[in-house]
């Protein structure tokens, strides 16, 4: 039983340390190589448009039951998914700036608009301060973000980077750690077991 539960925490730890080994070594690539690695992010999301567009292809003509504007559809859809994948490709260092300003005006939009509610509920919140004092900066951000789009984008970016260099080396340390107590535990049991005398 010991030695299952031995290679068991075995498994877990070398799984704990191989995700937190990819998760530092992208944040490093991020940080060290930023421009190059959002190319690198919008070819894959390039990929992924290519490939949901091949899918359309084979749901339109292979997928049973799709007729007439509904296999038609499906095509146009391929044919949409496709095209803008293969522009992409072609196309990555203004498809990543377009991407970056397009998220960083969603993200600013959303973080004015969660402000705004926030600001409008402070009167009944029990810290009012506190709500009033996040509505303020979460308004301030998104317009930050909206106004110089790009440049919040490469901000956020190097953010995401440090996020998963801090996240690598924590599922890292986790990995070293992991299955300590249940090992002690079981070798204090074994030990019980041994001294205990037999009736």
């Amino acid at each position: 039983m010991s030695s299952e539960l031995h290679k068991a925490t075995r498994g877990l730890r070398w799984a704990i340390g191989l995700s937190g080994g990819v998760t530092l070594v992208a944040g490093l690539i991020i940080l060290l190589w930023p421009g190059k690695s959002a190319f690198f992010l919008t070819a894959i999301i390039a990929v992924y448009a290519i490939l949901a567009g091949l899918i359309s292809f084979g749901v339109a003509f292979f997928a049973p039951g799709r007729r007439g504007w509904v296999r038609a559809g499906y095509i146009a859809l391929g044919v949409l998914f496709i095209i803008a994948g293969i522009a992409a490709f072609f196309n990555l260092a203004p498809v990543t700036a377009w991407l970056a300003i397009t998220v960083a005006i969603i993200l600013g939009a959303t973080w004015i608009a969660e402000g705004i509610v926030a600001l409008s509920t402070a009167g009944d919140s029990s810290s009012r301060g506190i709500t009033i004092f996040f509505s303020i900066v979460s308004i301030l951000a998104g317009i930050t973000l909206i106004l110089t789009p790009l440049w919040s984008a490469f901000v956020l970016w190097i953010f995401v980077g440090a996020s998963l260099v801090a996240f690598g080396i924590l599922q890292i340390v986790r990995a070293i750690t992991f299955g300590r107590d249940t090992r002690r535990s079981a070798e204090s049991d074994a030990d019980q077991w041994t001294a205990s005398p037999v009736s």
